[in-house]
């Protein structure tokens, strides 16, 4: 760190993004990823535009905001884009987010980051004993609130009545939903923002529509809350989604079908998956995502994480206290989840 860098930043405490290594093949079952590729049609639009970059892309991304008012039965005025989920949340904690942050002390670390980004005062809220978020621990507040459904790293989910009562309790603060992993078996808050002027809905095609890589998501919340974000976004980089990746995103929508199976593939796999850990003694959270939460009674979660590693199986492992025996494990393909379960019993059949 360089002693350039203003005070307010000097104690910030960075995200840190799961790990990337190169040094082998590995099975990466760390950052939620989707196993499956995109859908037909994707790498042939991208690979069209690929020959116009010499010209900026639509900074008002009328066709895909379309596409998606369409899919979810809004108007265009409901739909902002941008460059992935993360932009979207940090813009929300900068237009909405002042004084105060709420959000749940086990969740998305780039809440706590957001919040300091930008001068918040932060207020993690415990989870129950079961790791589940309390909604009554959410009513009547003096600020901005995020919560994610399901919430990560548990998986875990509210209902729409819950949140519903969330909302009527903070008519005069943004809640915002971060539905990263919606699409997994959840159900989707994006038909009360007709309801509610305070709700703001986010997404990102990164997991259930196999385009992590490409960076894009989006928010549907009513008129006046999108106008508010598009003139931050205005503020900072009009042009934050390329040519490539707006092409993309379109022609997935088009595929949508293809992605309602992939994650049908993903949910039926978690199941399996599942099963097979409970059998080898884990507690494993109920969980609504892409990924499972577990801990073995007899065996750390960061014993189990390097064991892991060294036979070439990368999962997520949290060093804070309440969770550091728990394990973050993507769903992967059938395959990908015969390569953990075989690892999991050799190391627990060692000790």
């Amino acid at each position: 760190m360089s002693r350039y860098l203003i005070d307010r930043y000097q104690s910030l405490e960075a995200y840190v993004p799961g790990e990337q290594p190169r040094d082998m093949q590995y099975v990466k079952l760390n950052t939620n990823e989707s196993p499956y590729p995109p859908a037909p049609g994707v790498v042939e639009a991208v690979q069209a535009e690929a020959g116009r970059l010499q010209l900026y892309s639509d900074p008002v991304c009328v066709e895909l905001r379309d596409a998606l008012a369409a899919r979810y039965g809004v108007k265009r005025e409901n739909v902002f884009v941008s460059n992935g989920s993360d932009d979207i949340l940090n813009f929300a904690f900068m237009a909405f987010g002042g004084p105060r942050a709420y959000f749940p002390d086990i969740s998305y670390g780039f809440y706590p980051v957001y919040a300091g980004l930008h001068g918040l005062e932060a207020h993690p809220i415990p989870l129950r004993q079961d790791f589940s978020i309390d909604p009554v621990d959410y009513m009547v507040l003096d600020g901005f609130i995020a919560i994610a459904n399901p919430n990560a790293p548990t998986g875990m989910a509210l209902e729409i009545g819950q949140i519903e009562d969330i909302l009527r309790a903070n008519p005069d603060h943004v809640v915002l939903i971060d539905e990263a992993y919606v699409d997994f078996g959840a159900e989707s808050c994006v038909r009360l923002t007709a309801k509610y002027d305070n709700l703001l809905v986010v997404q990102t095609f990164s997991k259930s529509r196999s385009m992590a890589g490409a960076r894009l998501g989006f928010a549907i919340a009513n008129e006046g809350l999108i106008a508010d974000l598009e003139k931050i976004k205005f503020s900072t980089n009009p042009y934050s989604i390329n040519r490539m990746t707006l092409a993309a995103g379109l022609a997935t929508l088009k595929a949508d079908d293809v992605c309602t199976a992939n994650c049908r593939r993903v949910v039926d796999t978690r199941e399996v998956t599942v099963d097979r850990l409970r059998q080898m003694g884990f507690e494993v959270l109920p969980s609504k995502a892409n990924f499972v939460f577990a801990r073995h009674p007899h065996s750390g979660g960061g014993f189990l994480y390097r064991q892991l590693k060294a036979r070439g199986v990368l999962v997520r492992h949290f060093d804070s206290p309440r969770i550091k025996d728990f394990l973050r494990i993507t769903i992967g393909t059938p395959e990908q989840m015969d390569v953990l379960c075989a690892a999991l019993k050799h190391i627990l059949e060692a000790e």
